[in-house]
């Protein structure tokens, strides 16, 4: 008997120790995912566009497609290379997540540069819709979204796995990355999935609403949703472009460069110095600002760049055909 109690007893004490793991990977996910919430945003802001244009029945299946794809990104391609690299060439995290700020910035440069020179955009879009026609529109979309999703997966996996503390055995950090790439995608996807079913969802409201207040709310969340798609894209474009420039500034104090970091922060402070109970936003909204500028210089600079090496790309591939 007093056998059996002893067992009971360190089957108590195992499953308390494993309860303070889960408690401790699922904090240190929940504190992780927030380092990477600006390219979070970003994700959540690009993914609607591509359920843009179908039936209404069609709209969550493909958001679920892109969301398994989104997971299979995270878990089985990401996760293992991500323990590689922590394990065996920690000295890579930061290279690689410089490499992937300077793509969020590219990104978000060429959207404004969108929106500065409509002639390209315009021709660019035509030449997306020439191509997009088709019986596999659908495929390639969710195709599409699920490359752009990788990029961007591996970007806030990145960031993710620069955060964890060091010391930790590698079952703990393949577990706080697990769960919060899951707890990442059900977040980016299940915003996706209300943002593109609230204009569905409000024209049912307007139409088939008992009371005149319910439908006054579903007039009001149709007309909204366009003002609010844009808003939403305006939020992501400069998210990541101040994520980027982040990332950069961080990563080269990381490796050595500590100036820019220095400037911008000895500068933040002197701004919001003597502001009372704001100086902490203030210098938070200084720095975020500072980043920003720094991201889109960087951006601009490698749009052309990146059209010059793209260029070079399909001439390469014509004369190979």
């Amino acid at each position: 008997m007093s056998g059996l109690l002893a067992l009971l007893d360190d089957v108590a004490a195992i499953a308390k120790v494993a309860a303070a793991s889960m408690d401790d990977v699922i904090g240190q996910a929940v504190k992780a995912s927030g380092k990477a919430a600006g390219a979070v945003i970003d994700d959540a802001a690009v993914s609607p566009k591509y359920v843009h244009g179908f039936e209404a029945k069609r709209e969550l299946p493909i958001v679920w497609k892109i969301a398994r794809g989104s997971l299979f990104n995270k878990l089985v391609i990401l996760l293992p290379i991500a323990m590689l690299l922590s394990a065996f060439a920690p000295i890579l995290i930061y290279p690689l997540l410089m490499l992937g700020g300077c793509y969020l910035c590219f990104e978000g440069a060429e959207k404004v540069w969108h929106v500065i020179s409509p002639a390209h955009h315009d021709q660019a879009e035509a030449v997306g819709k020439k191509l997009e026609t088709g019986a596999h529109l659908e495929e390639q979309k969710v195709k599409g979204a699920i490359k752009t999703d990788f990029i961007l997966s591996a970007e806030i996996m990145t960031i993710i796995l620069s955060a964890l503390p060091e010391g930790q055995s590698l079952w703990i950090e393949a577990s706080v990355f697990a769960v919060a790439g899951i707890l990442i995608t059900l977040a980016v996807y299940g915003a996706v999935a209300l943002i593109v079913k609230a204009d569905d969802v409000g024209l049912a409201m307007a139409a088939r609403g008992r009371f005149g207040a319910t439908r006054a709310l579903g007039n009001f969340i149709v007309r909204a949703m366009p003002t609010f798609m844009q808003i939403l894209i305006i939020v992501g474009t400069a998210a990541m472009i101040w994520v980027g420039g982040s990332i950069l500034v961080h990563g080269a104090a990381e490796l050595g460069w500590h100036a820019p970091y220095d400037a911008i922060h000895h500068f933040a402070v002197g701004v919001a110095e003597n502001t009372g109970d704001l100086a902490s936003a203030l210098e938070w909204g200084v720095t975020a600002f500072i980043d920003g500028i720094i991201g889109l210089i960087v951006g601009g600079a490698l749009i052309p760049l990146v059209k010059v090496a793209s260029s070079l790309f399909t001439k390469s591939d014509a004369h190979a055909t």
